[in-house]
């Protein structure tokens, strides 16, 4: 079995600056030309810059024409061109060459794409470990971070947790005083608080934070008797 061959043309960079194809392009279809000329050169790569249909028949213009999908009258237009300027050149036996194509040629055996692409993959392969040290890096960097605000969620939800805690604590160590007890506490002070209304007041709002009732009664007595709610 034989070894599949790939072929290519090497344009360079300059080629649309070259005199000969600036001045083909300021022809009339001088574009249309240029096209037709890079068709003919690209055929030919695999036949070292030369065009022939088989080996018993040399291309036409009209043949040109269809192999190239161009208009035949571009097709005589740049034959006629291409010659004048070198290009192309005619053989006695119909043979077109074109002299300038055989330096821009190269090609490379199937085995040799297979080392490309081998070494392609290395070189990626190379990109990859030098990256993966940075990427650990930068996981590392975030893990710490990451820990650094868990540790400081749990610390605040610790704080958080004894702060009701003991706010729980402090609830439950408070005993809602008797009618008699705030009427004994009122007598000793003098006021004009009504006990049992005292007591009905904080008992319809279940002595939400209230933790200190005797407190609560010196509050009322600034306000005559009557809570600042209800002013």
């Amino acid at each position: 079995m034989s070894e599949k061959r790939y072929y290519w043309l090497k344009l360079q960079k300059d080629f649309f600056k070259r005199h000969d194809i600036k001045y083909i392009e300021t022809l009339p279809n001088g574009r249309e030309i240029t096209h037709f000329y890079l068709k003919l050169m690209v055929e030919s790569v695999d036949h070292e810059g030369e065009l022939r249909f088989s080996p018993e028949l040399p291309y036409s213009e009209a043949m040109l024409a269809s192999v190239t999908d161009t208009p035949t009258d571009i097709v005589e237009a740049g034959m006629a061109v291409l010659k004048e300027l070198g290009l192309v050149k005619v053989d006695e036996d119909g043979t077109i060459v074109l002299p300038k194509v055989v330096k821009m040629i190269d090609s490379a055996a199937d085995t040799d794409g297979a080392r490309r692409v081998r070494r392609f993959r290395e070189r990626q392969q190379e990109k990859l470990q030098n990256v993966t040290p940075a990427l650990q890096n930068v996981t590392a960097t975030v893990t710490n971070d990451n820990e650094s605000k868990s540790k400081s969620k749990s610390k605040s939800i610790e704080i958080d947790t004894k702060r009701e805690s003991k706010e729980r604590e402090t609830r439950s160590l408070f005993v809602p005083p008797t009618v008699d007890e705030v009427y004994d506490y009122c007598e000793g002070r003098h006021n004009d608080i009504d006990s049992q209304r005292f007591v009905d007041y904080y008992s319809a709002r279940g002595w939400k934070n209230i933790t200190d009732w005797k407190a609560q009664v010196r509050v009322w007595e600034s306000k005559v008797g009557i809570p600042a709610s209800e002013f």
